[in-house]
C-alpha cells in the first residue's frame, strides 16, 4: 500500500472574484521508503502539491491518502495531530524561531508532543551529533549559517521520527557547495532510517538525488 496517494486532487484559490487552479486533477502514489523529487517551474504547482499532501492546506476535491489515512476525512484537529507525530517538514527559509537555541528549535516539536525533558534529552543528543551540530547547538538563529539553519530544520523534523519528511525547496536559500551537503543529508535518513522523503524543487540537479523524479506543470503532473 502506498505511504502517500493522491486521488484526483484539485486545489482552487479565490481573491475576491478570480479563482485560480492551482492544481488540477493530480493523481499520484509514493511508496513507503521513497526519495522523491518534485520539479517544475516556479508557480507550477509545486509546493501547492507539498502543501495539500502534507495536510498543511485543504484539497478543494479530491482525496488524499497518508499512510491509509484520507485526510479529506479528517478534523483540522485530528491532522493536526498526525502531523505532529507522523510527519517531518523542512522549509526553503528554515521557519526557526529566532528566540530559542538550535536545540531548542529542535526540542520543541517533542515538547508539544508532551515528552518530558530526559526523554528530550536522549532522543534530540544523538540527531545534533548525527547533523554536525553539536559546536553550534547553543547559538541562536541569526548566529548560524544558512545551511546550519537549514540542518537544524532538518534535525528538527528528525527529532519525531516521522514516516514522511516533506522538503520544500531545501536547498533554494543556498550555495551550491551547501546544498549538496544537506541533499547528502537528506539521502542519508532516506537509507539509514527507511523515511520517505518528498522534495520539492526547481533545480533539475537537485531532483536526481531522489530515486523518482516526478514533473509537474501548469497544475498537472507531466512525467
Amino acid at each position: 500500500m502506498p505511504i502517500i496517494e493522491a486521488q484526483s486532487v484539485v486545489k482552487k484559490y479565490k481573491t475576491g472574484e478570480v479563482e485560480t487552479t492551482v492544481l488540477n486533477s493530480v493523481s499520484l502514489s509514493i511508496e513507503k521508503g521513497d526519495f522523491v523529487s518534485v520539479i517544475g517551474k516556479s508557480g507550477a504547482g509545486k509546493s501547492t502539491l507539498l502543501y495539500v499532501l502534507s495536510g498543511l492546506e485543504p484539497v478543494t476535491s479530491g482525496h488524499v491518502i497518508l499512510d491509509g489515512t484520507d485526510l479529506t476525512k479528517l478534523s483540522d484537529k485530528r491532522i493536526s495531530f498526525l502531523r505532529r507525530n507522523n510527519i517531518g517538514f523542512v522549509f526553503q527559509f528554515y521557519n526557526l524561531i529566532e528566540s530559542f537555541t538550535a536545540e531548542d528549535n529542535i526540542s520543541f516539536p517533542l515538547e508539544l508532543n508532551g515528552k518530558k525533558k530526559s526523554e528530550i534529552d536522549e532522543k534530540i543528543q544523538p540527531i545534533i551529533e548525527l547533523m554536525g551540530l553539536s559546536k553550534v547547538k547553543d547559538h541562536y538563529p541569526y548566529q548560524m549559517s544558512g545551511g546550519e539553519q537549514q540542518r537544524v530544520s532538518i534535525a528538527r523534523a528528525l527529532a519525531i521520527d516521522p514516516e514522511i519528511i516533506f522538503a520544500d525547496e531545501p536547498t533554494g536559500n543556498l550555495d551550491s557547495k551547501t546544498s549538496q551537503e544537506i541533499l547528502n543529508l537528506l539521502k542519508m535518513i532516506n537509507t539509514n532510517f527507511h523515511t520517505t522523503i518528498l522534495m520539492v524543487t526547481h533545480d533539475m540537479s537537485a531532483a536526481e538525488i531522489g530515486n523518482r523524479i516526478i514533473k509537474i506543470a501548469d497544475g498537472q503532473i507531466i512525467e
